[in-house]
């Protein structure tokens, strides 16, 4: 038998060469699009977290300057969170201390409640959460204010239903968070404000409950997670000049 012939039969005997080697065209673009898409998609996820850390810190500033101006009478208008929750304000009426509800709180203190007490007024009736008392403190032990009273405080909005964890249960006086609502409905009130006050620390000044507790905090996070999308957007760019690099060296 001839060389060549002996050389036919083995490119016959080995299908491996009519295989091409490696990715088509085709398929090379289509990785390269698919990973355009997913570096593109972890720049947009950082720029969203920038973006929204701006509209955090905007939030935080106007937050502090309602908190810590002169108190000024609760606005007329519709409340919203965005705009005035934690406002300053000032409210004045006569302490309905008979309805008086303990919602469930943890505090700096320990464990226990916050005392909401409605504030009866000339036109209508406030919620006011008086402050915190522990869960060793007697009723007795709490200060009733009689007469007409001034209250300072910080403008707070309702929280219906309950928190993540634990539902409001009136028919039991379990009450988890201040649902203005369900409080009124409760003690058979009317024509009471949409928002409720937290009475500031001048208002516990006769022992328990104390006020002034509230504490303003926003979680920010946005810039711990933008440096983490911008660091992953890098490592899989770096990766894929390398992979390209390899690529192109074979």
């Amino acid at each position: 038998m001839s060389p060549d012939a002996s050389q036919g039969g083995e490119a016959r005997d080995n299908p491996t060469q009519d295989i091409p080697a490696g990715r088509s065209t085709a398929e090379n673009a289509i990785v390269l699009i698919l990973c355009a898409i997913t570096f593109a998609t972890l720049l947009s996820l950082g720029n969203w977290q920038l973006r929204r850390l701006d509209w955090k810190l905007d939030l935080i500033n106007a937050v502090n300057d309602r908190a810590f101006q002169t108190a000024v009478p609760p606005p007329t208008d519709a409340i919203s969170a965005q705009t005035h929750e934690y406002l300053r304000v000032f409210v004045e009426g006569v302490f309905r201390h008979g309805d008086t509800k303990k919602v469930k709180a943890v505090t700096e203190a320990g464990a226990g409640y916050w005392l909401l007490t409605p504030l009866q007024g000339d036109a209508y009736t406030v919620w006011v959460n008086r402050g915190f008392v522990t869960t060793s403190i007697d009723q007795s032990q709490w200060s009733r204010p009689e007469g007409r009273q001034r209250v300072e405080g910080l403008l707070r909005v309702t929280q219906p239903g309950g928190t993540l964890l634990e539902k409001n249960d009136p028919a039991h006086q379990r009450w988890y968070s201040v649902d203005i609502t369900a409080l009124s409905e409760d003690v058979g009130l009317r024509d009471t404000a949409s928002f409720y006050v937290d009475a500031d620390h001048a208002n516990s000044a006769l022992g328990w409950p104390r006020g002034g507790m509230t504490i303003i905090e926003f979680r920010n996070t946005h810039l711990l997670y933008a440096v983490t999308w911008y660091t992953m957007a890098l490592l899989f760019l770096a990766a894929m000049i390398y992979r390209i690099h390899q690529h192109w060296r074979r």
